[in-house]
């Protein structure tokens, strides 16, 4: 339904390129949560209220909730898709991750609400009232969860939204929640026993949990995460394509929200070749980055010396030093610079970001392993770290 509605309401539905189209998305998928929330909560709350039911009634608040998230979710998206201004030039599109954030806020804040009722049944038990209309109402919204779980995850995945996928967990645990509250109320129609009280509390408890893992997944994103695999793959597969760069190191990702990436990556070229046509070439590498991956980029050059043997034996003799202290760790920039008392050797080693070796310690042991082999050169290091 989701895709018929995109392809009525969404003129050029596949360009998901257009920050437009990824607004036109998220507004179409929160509209229509909105409205089957509201109506599931009408018709659990009526219910629920009519059976005496606890678990009924926490169920149906949890979707009146729902309908809050899809309302903040709504206007995560209209702002998110605000033009860059002077104090922000890189965009709002964070703002769809605050979005997420506070839908998980209130997701967790449900959660301990229904615990809290929850736990008071459990010490002052009501009665409650079986009928087949309670059946049939939970029966159809774990089946219109199910869908509305199905077709956010989807949307969400394909325009990458943060605050869409935590709205598709909190769904796919209410499809949980409902199921455990049909339970509840078929065991008191075949047994007796009244355990309504007991499934409001696992119920919370679901929720709880949902509502923790969103608000760690969208706050990691909102500090900052490492740049996927996926894209430092595809760099590597654009750049690749451009034989003046013969190496590359230092690639960060940097993201600013959906549609908004900025990438910096250093390419090693021959120091021996045409600077101008050298960087034509970098030119034409942003150029492709930024076409195909929807970025903006920028690419420093470093020039290395191809036609010195004896750096290039040095390189590899050193490489391996390092590599001998774990092997993660990577040599680049490596330059020698000869004196008369004594050859500096200048480079930078790549290391993770939690490496169990200081950056001081790591430089000691290198410079070290260095010296025992070659007494007259002095090492001059840097340690980067991995940022990808």
């Amino acid at each position: 339904m989701i895709e018929l509605l995109a392809k009525v309401f969404i003129r050029d539905a596949d360009n998901l390129g257009d920050a437009r189209v990824r607004a036109a998305y998220g507004t179409l998928c929160s509209v229509t949560a909105i409205v089957f929330n509201v109506l599931l909560f009408a018709a659990k709350f009526i219910i629920g209220r009519a059976a005496g039911s606890v678990s009924i009634t926490a169920d149906a608040v949890n979707n009146l909730t729902d309908a809050g998230s899809a309302v903040l979710v709504l206007l995560g998206f209209r702002l998110a898709n605000r033009k860059p201004d002077p104090d922000h030039p890189f965009g709002h599109g964070r703002i769809e991750y605050v979005a997420g954030l506070v839908v998980a806020a209130l997701i967790l804040i449900t959660g301990v609400e229904l615990l809290r009722g929850s736990v008071e049944k459990i010490l002052r038990p009501e009665a409650i009232e079986f009928s087949l209309a309670a059946v049939l109402v939970l029966a159809l919204a774990i089946a219109v969860k199910f869908y509305m779980a199905y077709f956010t995850k989807k949307i969400g995945k394909k325009i990458d939204s943060a605050a869409m996928e935590a709205t598709a967990a909190d769904y796919r645990s209410d499809c949980l929640s409902t199921a455990m509250v049909l339970l509840c109320l078929l065991i008191f129609r075949f047994t007796g026993y009244n355990v309504d009280a007991w499934g409001g509390l696992l119920v919370s408890l679901l929720i709880i949990k949902t509502g923790v893992e969103e608000g760690s997944n969208t706050l990691s994103r909102l500090l900052g995460e490492k740049g996927s695999e996926e894209t430092c793959r595809a760099v590597e597969e654009v750049l690749s394509e451009f034989p003046e760069i013969i190496g590359l190191h230092d690639l960060i990702v940097h993201d600013y929200g959906p549609g908004r990436l900025f990438i910096s990556v250093h390419a090693e070229v021959d120091g021996s070749g045409d600077i101008f046509l050298l960087h034509d070439a970098m030119d034409r590498a942003m150029m492709e980055l930024d076409k195909r991956l929807g970025c903006e980029s920028v690419i420093h050059m470093d020039p290395i010396d191809t036609q010195n043997e004896q750096l290039s034996a040095l390189r590899d003799e050193v490489r391996e030093i390092v590599r001998s202290v774990d092997d993660r760790l990577k040599i680049h920039d490596f330059r020698m610079v000869p004196g008369h008392t004594h050859t500096n050797l200048i480079f930078d080693i790549l290391a993770p970001v939690n490496f169990a070796l200081s950056d001081g310690e790591l430089i000691e042991r290198v410079k070290g392993a260095v010296k025992e082999r070659h007494s007259d050169f002095f090492c001059v290091i840097k340690v980067d770290k991995a940022y990808v």
